[in-house]
C-alpha cells in the first residue's frame, strides 16, 4: 500500500534521487536527497511552465491561421462580389442610355430640355396652383 503511495507521488524521481544519493555516496546522504528533490522539483514545474507555454504558442498560431485563412476568404469574396457589381452596373448602364441622353451626350442638349420640360420631377405637381379651387374662409 504504501510502495504505491510513493509511486503515485514520487513516480520514478524516488528512484533516480535514491541512484544519484548511491553514485554520489554524500556524507550526509538525507540532506543530499532533500536538495536533490528540492532542485527536480523547480525543475519539472521549469519544464512543466514551458510545455503550457508551448502550447498556448501552437494554439495562438494555430487561431491566427485560422484567422488568416477567414480574411484571405473574405478578400476572395469581397473581390467576386465588386465584379458581379461591376457587371451589374455596366448592365445597368447600357440598357438605361435612351437615344435621348446618347445625343445629349454627343451635343444635342435641346432634346434633352424639350424632354425634361414635359417630365414633372417626382413629388411636384403638374397642376398650376391658381386653377385649384379655393377653400372658402367662415364669415365670422
Amino acid at each position: 500500500m504504501e510502495s504505491a503511495y510513493l509511486k503515485k507521488c514520487f513516480g520514478s524521481s524516488l528512484s533516480q534521487a535514491l541512484a544519484e544519493v548511491a553514485k554520489a555516496r554524500p556524507s550526509d546522504p538525507i540532506e543530499y536527497l532533500a536538495h536533490w528533490l528540492y532542485h527536480y522539483r523547480m525543475v519539472m514545474r521549469v519544464r512543466e511552465k514551458e510545455r503550457q507555454e508551448k502550447i498556448q504558442l501552437k494554439e495562438e498560431y494555430d487561431r491566427s491561421l485560422r484567422e488568416a485563412e477567414m480574411a484571405e476568404m473574405l478578400k476572395q469574396e469581397e473581390y467576386q462580389i465588386q465584379l458581379e457589381c461591376g457587371k451589374c452596373h455596366k448592365d445597368r448602364l447600357s440598357t438605361a442610355i435612351s437615344p435621348e441622353k446618347t445625343a445629349a451626350m454627343q451635343g444635342e442638349p435641346k432634346s434633352l430640355e424639350k424632354k425634361a420640360s414635359r417630365e414633372s420631377l417626382p413629388g411636384v405637381s403638374a397642376v398650376i396652383p391658381e386653377t385649384l379651387p379655393q377653400k372658402e374662409t367662415p364669415p365670422e
